[in-house]
């Protein structure tokens, strides 16, 4: 007799309310669907900047959300905000990691982190970014990705100063803001900001511009998966769940 395996079942840190319901859809969208725990963190200013992101992504919020995470029978962890991870550099990724870790025992991960696999993982070489950021913190996510020596051929910055702002652009704004800057010389398209809704748009977007497509929440919700053992192949969820990667 085939038993279907247990569902995965994925924790999601994620700050205030902007697109943190990109996480159970996608969640439904998967076979076989995954048990998704989201937990609210908390920050002093939603905004766009060093200093707020870097307050947000601080050991004692992650620590404070994690804690609220213990018992919840978690296979795997993400921290999602691109920018509350890669602002700190790779050294402060890196204690959110072991934090993380250390609380609920389980592997974890950010987005930023999640980003620089993924684009690995499909095999992308050069990229264009189409962030909602300002430009201080755009240009930061281009540093964080040559780190791993992925080339930036664009580099875009709508300005977007609150994560409650970017949650409410809808599917034609962010199909077009994709368009825009989308380029023929990159591999992909990187989008880089988890308050951006994209989970339900992923077809379009990749349609649309004739490329892949990376969108913020759907490299976590990938990360956490790969890291509990459970990725597979899936459809609907772009160019990026359609195949495994080598590790």
């Amino acid at each position: 007799m085939n038993h279907a395996p247990p569902p995965a079942r994925l924790g999601f840190l994620y700050p205030g309310h902007a697109a943190e319901d990109d996480y159970p859809l996608m969640g439904s969208m998967i076979e076989p669907p995954a048990q998704v725990t989201l937990i609210h963190t908390e920050f002093l200013e939603d905004a766009h900047t060093v200093e707020a992101l870097s307050e947000m992504g601080s050991i004692h919020r992650l620590t404070e959300g994690a804690e609220k995470l213990a018992d919840s029978g978690i296979e795997s962890v993400m921290w999602t905000s691109t920018s509350a991870s890669f602002v700190l550099g790779l050294d402060g990724i890196r204690q959110q990691i072991d934090t993380l870790e250390k609380i609920l025992g389980v592997p974890a991960s950010t987005t930023a982190m999640a980003f620089a696999r993924a684009v690995k993982a499909i095999g992308a070489k050069r990229v264009a970014i189409a962030a909602t950021y300002p430009e201080e913190v755009a240009q930061r996510f281009w540093e964080f990705l040559d780190h791993f020596e992925i080339d930036v051929v664009h580099l875009s910055s709508r300005g977007i100063v609150t994560a409650a702002e970017v949650g409410t652009l809808e599917r034609k704004e962010v199909i077009d803001f994709a368009l825009a800057n989308a380029r023929q010389d990159a591999d992909a398209l990187l989008i880089p900001d988890t308050a951006l809704h994209s989970a339900a748009w992923l077809t379009d977007l990749e349609r649309a511009i004739g490329q892949p497509v990376l969108t913020a929440n759907q490299v976590s919700f990938w990360e956490a998966l790969r890291l509990c053992g459970k990725l597979k192949p899936q459809k609907s969820l772009g160019h990026l769940f359609e195949q495994m990667p080598e590790d």
